[in-house]
């Protein structure tokens, strides 16, 4: 299995994207990013929308590359309506019907309307589905974060072909909630693909009790399973995240890392810059 993380929060962009290939098929997991309209007041900076565009482009190279692609729910840097890669692809989405918000709803309607006769589009929530040696199995659907949040729903990816099993938890954030750290032992994955929790919006919209939960959560998993966790995107949008999250750093320390980190690269969190960002641009 070949495991190739495309874009997350510390290479520069919002997404979660990762193309994960088997000997079977090569799946696309939520094949978009997006930029942040506002941080600190300011609009993106030109580096942001120049790493936009470049991600952009390495989304619709890699599209051309997989059989499969797969969207865990319908926020802009998961999934993009406007692109034309889904033709001739099998596409599986959340369902748009249950455990779905209002706005999501609307956003997967209209998605489903474009698409659909040019692609096989599955809605996915709850399902597997095997190609050869490679099992692919679609969890029901999680919180987007804490219980009852406004943000709606998720699904969960879980790849496995005999050799390697990873799992892709999309915007769980931490996890926060019990179920979804359940869910994720229970699947006993090799590798964990997940976003922390939003710890810049900590006593705003993100309460303390939220963030002891998703350490919690988080370092149970980790003890249950000894999976390597890729954990990114929200949290990474923190400029102090470690110091904030600290726990599973420092007792699995050798566990974590960040997409730029697997990748091994350096952190390139161009959102939380974004102050020093525009006033060099300014300055030029």
């Amino acid at each position: 299995m070949k495991i190739q993380p495309i874009a997350s929060d510390s290479l520069g962009i919002r997404s979660m994207a990762v193309s994960v290939q088997t000997n079977d098929c090569t799946i696309l997991i939520d094949p978009s990013a997006a930029l942040g309209p506002k941080r600190y007041g300011l609009p993106p900076s030109d580096l942001e929308i120049q790493t936009l565009e470049r991600v952009k482009e390495e989304i619709r190279e890699l599209s051309n590359q997989s059989n499969l692609l797969s969207i865990s729910h319908y926020h802009f840097d998961h999934y993009d309506p406007s692109e034309k890669f889904y033709t001739g692809k099998t596409v599986f989405a959340k369902d748009i019907k249950n455990h779905i918000n209002k706005s999501q709803r609307q956003r997967g309607e209209e998605f489903a309307k474009i698409v659909k006769d040019t692609c096989n589009l599955i809605h996915c929530d709850n399902s597997t589905h095997t190609i050869g040696d490679t099992t692919i199995t679609f969890s029901p659907p999680f919180f987007h974060g804490p219980s009852n949040v406004r943000l709606g729903y998720v699904v969960m990816t879980i790849i496995d072909d005999i050799t390697q099993r990873i799992l892709h938890a999309s915007d769980v954030q931490g996890p926060v909630t019990t179920k979804a750290k359940n869910y994720i032992i229970s699947q006993e994955p090799d590798i964990l693909i997940m976003d922390g929790p939003p710890t810049n919006f900590l006593g705003w919209r993100f309460s303390k009790k939220n963030l002891i939960k998703a350490s919690e959560n988080l370092m149970e998993i980790i003890d249950k399973t000894d999976c390597m966790v890729l954990l990114d995107h929200h949290l990474l949008r923190d400029l102090h995240y470690k110091k904030h999250f600290p726990e599973p750093y420092k007792n699995y320390p050798d566990h974590i890392k960040t997409f730029a980190e697997y990748l091994g690269k350096e952190n390139n969190r161009l959102e939380v810059k974004r102050k020093e960002l525009s006033k060099d641009q300014n300055e030029s």
